[in-house]
């Protein structure tokens, strides 16, 4: 009966093992995460070759082989194809995007912006680096960060271990002790102290002496390199991530963004109703900046109050030609409401200028010298760890592996 069971057992483990699908079983040499929203694994290196898998965002896999900046990674299912190195994430990269997000969760909001069509959301200010988050068409987002970067490939995170050196093949002592080493060699005889002036002809040497009457040219300035403007956005969902400036417009009312005169408002806050018969109005505080990319976030702020008399806004205070910095904050707690803004002194150095908003009247109440916290921004850094070659246990051979299923059965 028990032989029969053994037999019965062992048999059901061949078939299984036959018609079952061959998993690729080589020894992953590391780990990485998908990157984009969504990833096609190819089952070679062409682009055009065909689709083994497509894996989500935050979804592990094992990197089995390195060829250029392609990469050969096998599925938690066991699937194996190919694909670009970029479209990958390190284990800190993954949790760097999670801390990132938990460090901007109450981060004071600088406006809410709609997105003009679908948005990829990055993890890094640059558009080669992850899309892991796309964003609809029409959807509103917070805006919480800003930042200018040079349009440049950042260097790649995964790399592939460093190969095993040769070992030296050992000779033997016998023939060691049998080679007797040459003599020697002379020193090389010193160059004469003219030899730069032999070896030249006479019309080198002409062209070497300095010409007073020749005309001195410009030095070649490089090209500067062109910049991007990124924005760090909040979603309703509390993700945080990198998107181009450009794709996104502030959700201001139009009867208020008619006033910007074509500038880019940065934020914008409503600080208390005001009631004019049967329409219910905002005053509203707002942040502009020029056009082209600029390293802070703006150059001019305005306080628009709703006229009753007039029935239309009008500017109750107005600042141009400043250096402004995130996060403008706007208090609604005390008797009259007050706003704060960051700006560059005429040192360079950040001070805090807070205003008071009393009737139709802006008045500064208070200005102190401003430090800025560390930015949460810092953690997602670009330059992370390489990933290592990290030890893994050997592949079980076929008989092991049979073994190993043997005995599973039987402890049950």
């Amino acid at each position: 009966m028990i032989l029969g069971r053994i037999l019965l057992a062992f048999a059901l483990i061949l078939l299984s093992i036959s018609c079952g699908p061959q998993q690729d079983r080589t020894p992953a040499v590391g780990q990485a995460f998908v990157g984009p929203v969504s990833l096609n694994l190819r089952q070679d290196l062409s682009t055009k070759a065909p689709v083994s898998a497509v894996v989500r965002h935050g979804e592990p896999l094992d990197i089995l082989e390195f060829k250029r900046r392609f990469i050969k990674v096998r599925t938690a299912g066991g699937i194996v194809g190919w694909t670009d190195i970029p479209q990958l994430l390190t284990p800190d990269q993954m949790a760097d995007l999670r801390h990132l997000a938990e460090d901007y969760a109450a981060y004071p909001s600088q406006g809410a912006a709609t997105t003009f069509e679908a948005l990829n959301a990055h993890t890094l200010p640059s558009r080669n680096s992850p899309n892991f988050l796309q964003i609809p068409e029409g959807h509103k987002v917070d805006v919480i960060g800003h930042k200018v970067t040079p349009r440049v490939q950042i260097a790649t995170t995964l790399t592939a271990p460093p190969p095993r050196p040769k070992q030296a093949r050992r000779k033997s002592k016998e023939k060691a002790s049998a080679k007797v080493p040459p003599p020697p060699m002379p020193p090389a005889p010193k160059p004469p102290a003219n030899w730069q002036d032999l070896s030249k002809t006479h019309e080198l040497l002409a062209e070497t002496k300095p010409n007073p009457t020749a005309p001195v040219s410009a030095p070649v300035v490089p090209a500067p390199l062109p910049k991007d403007d990124w924005t760090l956005i909040r979603t309703k969902d509390r993700r945080v991530g990198w998107v181009l400036s450009r794709m996104m417009n502030m959700a201001i009312p139009d009867d208020v963004a008619q006033y910007a005169e074509g500038h880019r408002i940065t934020s914008y806050f409503p600080v208390g109703d005001v009631r004019d018969e049967d329409l219910l109005k905002h005053n509203w505080l707002w942040t502009t900046i020029g056009k082209g990319p600029r390293s802070y976030e703006f150059d001019s702020v305005r306080f628009f109050i709703w006229s009753r008399r007039h029935h239309r806004y009008e500017t109750a205070f107005v600042q141009r030609d400043l250096v402004g910095h995130y996060p403008v904050q706007v208090n609604m707690a005390g008797e009259a409401p007050t706003f704060s803004i960051i700006v560059d002194d005429d040192d360079g150095k950040l001070i805090k200028k807070t205003y008071a908003f009393n009737g139709n009247r802006v008045n500064r109440i208070d200005t102190v010298p401003y430090e800025a916290p560390p930015d949460p921004r810092q953690s997602a850094k670009p330059g992370f760890p390489i990933l290592a070659s990290q030890p893994q246990p050997k592949a079980s051979s076929w008989f092991g592996s049979l073994k190993e299923r043997f005995f599973k059965l039987f402890r049950r």
